[in-house]
């Protein structure tokens, strides 16, 4: 097997945990029996978001019915649905003192809505403990179904959010069972199902995309009525994952920031460790 590309001197990751804040976090997540996708997925941004008293929320469990090749979340048979997760999740956003409310989830393809109605009973759950909450829903693709769309916009989110994740030519050998026009045509759908609804999308670089492929996908996206776009470098969760292509110099990221937004993209966050729902209340 060969050796996982080098990270350049200046690509620097802080995964650490400290501080009383974060320790908080960490205390009332497990407190609640609750997943996050900072710890889930190996994000390299946890022990910063930790550390400002904020983290992104995983419902439906922590084993993805999917195995997609970029991804460190476990795949595998899911646990039954727990119906009581939103209002621990409520309650654990009451304790965090949040006000922007990041929920995602793995697939659950194993279910009859794919796990729609958790979102909804998690954005209720919000909506009622939180008067002044806002939440950004970052959905799987419900295999394109419409009326699971239905039921997660019917619960009112502030934004909806499902990534395009790579390039058409390598989303078969990136993203297991996901189709790139099918993801194109769900952000479409939501856009007009719920016209003012701000939809978003995230992109990774460095998995042997061209930069003409990406132009391509901002295009796509731009189509699709995409507001909001995030673009981050890739990094290989495990060495049986696919590897690191090359690591993308930080001015390159200002470039690609300068044209999803020329593409008609009204708002971009582009950096190294930029990831869909880092400073997601900002964007």
């Amino acid at each position: 097997m060969p050796q996982p590309l080098r990270k350049p001197k200046w690509f620097k990751i802080n995964r650490l945990v400290v501080g009383d804040r974060a320790s908080s976090v960490s205390g009332i997540v497990a407190e609640h029996g609750l997943h996050t996708v900072c710890t889930s997925a190996a994000c390299p941004n946890k022990g910063t978001c930790f550390a400002e008293g904020t983290a992104t929320f995983m419902i439906l469990g922590d084993i993805c019915t999917r195995a997609c090749r970029f991804c460190n979340i476990e795949t595998g048979r899911p646990l039954q649905e727990d119906l009581q997760e939103g209002e621990r999740l409520a309650d654990a956003a009451v304790r965090m003192g949040l006000k922007f409310v990041v929920v995602t989830s793995v697939c659950r393809d194993d279910l009859p809505d794919e796990g729609a109605g958790a979102f909804a009973r998690s954005v209720r759950a919000l909506r009622e403990r939180i008067p002044e909450v806002r939440v950004e829903v970052l959905a799987p693709d419900f295999s394109g179904r419409r009326e699971c769309l239905e039921v997660v916009l019917q619960a009112r989110p502030h934004v909806f959010n499902h990534n395009l994740e790579t390039v058409e030519r390598l989303t078969p050998r990136i993203r297991t069972k996901a189709r790139y026009h099918r993801s194109l045509s769900v952000l479409e759908m939501v856009r007009n199902m719920v016209p003012g609804l701000p939809t978003k999308s995230g992109l990774m670089v460095g998995l042997g995309e061209t930069r003409q492929e990406l132009k391509q996908a901002w295009n796509d996206l731009a189509g699709a009525g995409v507001q909001r776009l995030t673009i981050g470098q890739y990094l290989q969760p495990t060495r049986t994952h696919h590897p690191v292509e090359r690591y993308v110099e930080p001015e390159e990221f200002v470039e690609m920031r300068e044209e999803a937004k020329a593409a008609g993209i009204p708002a971009v966050l582009s950096g190294p460790l930029v990831r869909s729902s880092y400073h997601a209340g900002t964007l």
